[in-house]
């Protein structure tokens, strides 16, 4: 299997290449049925796979029930309600500097492997990555009722995840959750489906989650609490904003989609979670 950015050869079945991380399945940016290195075509929708062509292009939907024709040039733009996810690595400059570099390589490829399956079963998109940082949206192409408590969700799965795929380093992710509106382009895959400032506002307030939290704003946090729990984390001020930035620390699931099930009585505190 080669590469299609910078032609190395991977064993058949890999999804990530072994050289520089570049996925290897093509999701089609209408449906996003993935699909084989090569096709031109997708096998779904019949979406027009290549970069610039037109024939075979199909009309994307917007929420208004209007469609436009996605371009070679990346498709129609829009704005839109999304809530967007960015995690990273805690320190992981300082682990890898002393790691071999297939070793760090390995980590890697199996920590956004790790990403890509938990955002893909929340219904989310992964937008980049970028270094040891994830950046996933959840809005588009597709929106659900219940996107910012998905992204919730996601984020704390992962964080909790990370610990476990490390066989010599005591990883730790961290994670931030905004939601608002943002210009989202329709018909595009990978970087550049979603810009404005929330996208900087998210990155700012994941640099500053402590490891192995997830912090989320204000509209998030009122979208999601009826299915977790959070804890008022304070106002953080950061980088670029002229004023503070109230955040809250999601906690845990306490409830199915919507809170669904969950008790109104005191949540009796864990015990016996150790192994």
């Amino acid at each position: 299997m080669i590469c299609p950015n910078c032609s190395s050869v991977n064993d058949a079945g890999r999804k990530f290449c072994l050289e520089c991380g570049t996925r290897l399945d093509a999701g089609c940016p209408n449906c996003g049925a993935q699909n084989p290195p090569g096709a031109k075509f997708c096998g779904e929708c019949g979406t027009n796979l290549t970069p610039g062509g037109s024939a075979g292009s199909v009309a994307v939907a917007s929420p208004t029930g209007e469609s436009g024709a996605a371009s070679g040039s990346g498709g129609t733009s829009e704005r839109r309600l999304v809530s967007v996810l960015f995690a990273d690595l805690v320190g992981f400059t300082t682990m890898a500097q002393d790691e071999d570099p297939e070793d760090t390589r390995e980590f890697l490829t199996r920590y956004f492997e790790l990403a890509r399956t938990i955002v893909d079963r929340y219904g989310g998109t992964i937008e980049k990555f970028i270094g040891d940082a994830v950046m996933a949206v959840w809005g588009t192409p597709t929106t659900h009722e219940d996107d910012a408590e998905r992204a919730v969700r996601a984020a704390l799965e992962l964080v909790d995840g990370v610990p476990g795929i490390s066989d010599t380093h005591a990883a730790q992710a961290r994670a931030g959750v905004l939601t608002g509106h943002a210009a989202v382009t329709l018909g595009a895959s990978g970087q550049g489906m979603v810009a404005g400032d929330l996208v900087n506002t998210a990155s700012r307030l994941q640099s500053v989650a402590p490891p192995g939290t997830v912090l989320v704003g204000e509209a998030t946090y009122h979208a999601a609490e009826g299915a977790i729990r959070f804890e008022e984390a304070g106002e953080h001020l950061l980088k670029g904003k002229a004023a503070p930035v109230p955040a809250w620390r999601a906690a845990a699931v306490v409830g199915l989609r919507g809170g669904t099930g969950r008790s109104e009585a005191l949540e009796p505190p864990f015990t016996g979670r150790d192994e």
